[in-house]
């Protein structure tokens, strides 16, 4: 699907253009035009071709359905840019990745991207519904606007980590299990994830705030930098979250290995405590007819079992005056 948004001078935007009239208001410098491709079929992509005629490479990359890092390329009248949003599943076990394609030019913005839709693109849809004043400062602030959007949908997926972070250390301490381990596990695999698209787009951002595009006014770059700043903080929070993550992993470790150190130490002792019963045990329980006391003795097995007690209760208070136990 195409939709398309035509920005007049001092007039109501129209939606929805035809091919026609995409090409006669590409043509004029004055106009604002912006065109969204949303989850494309190769039909739709002759757009890029015919009207707007982008590099080839550039809508190879448009076309491709792999990952691809975020980056942004030159081409004199309109830079390519490849950023990245990000959507967690409930539990964090899953943080799906989607790409977003923008072509930004002196007069017109395209953004391309696989999928029914992309939220970026749709809550700034909706804000120039709302508010039209969002397209007087041209295409560079509308990719700017684009790209905010796409950047504060990290910060609630930062906020979601660390509560998830923050239960997990209180639960690796109390109640240590492979469940807890398996969380924690696809917890860095996210906090990765977030990470690999966060650390480029920082530095695509950062080239789009600096005086290296013609297409992007000293106003906007201001803008821009905002946005890297944002991008700056994310990528500072999610170390510390990494690095609390793996401290967690230490935690658990710890734990699961004290625990089982306690276990064995219980299981030594009783072990220990048997061996001199099993001795005893052995020594009356063989089949020699002479042997103290004798099998006719009407006490032996009284005495047998005080001769058991009194050792385990003397191994007992060994061990504890030791602080074994």
């Amino acid at each position: 699907m195409i939709r398309s948004i035509h920005f007049p001078d001092h007039a109501k935007p129209r939606f929805n253009l035809t091919n026609t009239e995409i090409q006669k208001y590409l043509a004029d410098p004055g106009s604002l035009l912006w065109v969204s491709l949303e989850n494309p079929d190769e039909s739709d992509f002759d757009i890029l071709r015919n009207i707007f005629r982008f590099h080839p490479l550039t809508i190879e990359d448009c076309m491709s359905v792999g990952y691809q890092p975020p980056k942004v390329d030159d081409f004199g009248e309109y830079i390519f840019l490849i950023v990245h949003s990000a959507h967690p599943d409930r539990h964090l076990i899953d943080l799906q990745t989607e790409e977003l394609n923008l072509f930004l030019g002196k007069n017109f913005l395209v953004t391309v991207y696989q999928g029914e839709k992309s939220l970026p693109v749709e809550t700034v849809m909706n804000r120039i519904q709302k508010d039209e004043r969002l397209a007087q400062n041209g295409s560079d602030f509308l990719c700017h606007a684009v790209l905010d959007a796409l950047v504060d949908e990290f910060m609630p997926i930062i906020d979601k980590m660390e509560d998830e972070i923050d239960w997990l250390e209180d639960l690796v301490i109390s109640k240590p299990n492979p469940q807890t381990m398996e969380r924690i596990i696809n917890l860095k695999h996210s906090i990765m994830t977030l990470r690999r698209i966060i650390s480029p787009m920082r530095e695509v951002v950062n080239r789009l705030s600096r005086d290296e595009f013609p297409m992007i006014d000293l106003q906007s770059r201001i803008y821009f930098r905002d946005i890297y700043d944002h991008l700056v903080r994310i990528q500072d929070l999610s170390d510390t979250i990494r690095d609390i993550v793996s401290g967690t992993m230490d935690i658990y470790l710890n734990s699961t290995s004290l625990r089982l150190n306690e276990v064995m130490k219980a299981l030594t002792i009783v072990s220990t405590i048997f061996l001199p019963l099993s001795f005893i045990a052995g020594v009356y329980g063989m089949n020699f007819l002479y042997q103290a006391p004798n099998y006719d003795w009407r006490f032996g097995i009284v005495f047998f079992w005080g001769i058991c007690i009194a050792v385990a209760v003397a191994m007992l208070l060994f061990f504890k005056r030791r602080g074994w136990f």
